[in-house]
């Protein structure tokens, strides 16, 4: 039986959930397929590939992710307040906007809106939070 390892060709089935058993993505839908990916290249949250790490073909099991090892800690420095004119007109609560930042473009969602200012979250929409996946591994090679 083929197990799970880093530098592995692997398919794998998902759900993901919060802690309050709310589905946020899965592959189990109509129409969508399983992830294939290369393990060990960062191409999936590190506590996902952790969690498939000697898995085998077939095998079926649930794992939590912390905060560290899914989308990162919340951070309150990535939260700002701007003035309501450096932003487009209608913006609603939630809209998710493109902002110029240190290291390039970076996502922005929408959490408040004043009569004078705009508060923006830079942080990940899932940052913060425990993240468990049930995983099924499709195939190995």
């Amino acid at each position: 039986m083929k197990k799970v390892e880093n530098g592995k060709n692997v398919v794998v089935h998902y759900t993901g959930k919060f802690e309050d058993g709310s589905v946020f993505d899965t592959s189990l839908t109509e129409g969508r397929e399983p992830i294939k990916t290369v393990l060990g290249q960062g191409n999936l949250i590190k506590g996902f590939e952790i969690g498939l790490v000697g898995m085998s073909e077939g095998e079926k099991k649930t794992v939590e992710v912390s905060p560290e090892d899914g989308y990162g800690v919340y951070l309150d420095g990535l939260v700002t307040k701007v003035e309501k004119k450096q932003v487009p007109e209608g913006v609603k609560l939630g809209d998710v906007l493109q902002s110029q930042g240190e290291r390039g473009t970076i996502n922005v969602t929408v959490t408040e809106i004043n009569e004078n200012d705009i508060k923006l979250d830079a942080n990940h929409p899932m940052a913060g939070k425990k993240l468990i996946f049930d995983l099924e591994v499709v195939s190995v090679d």
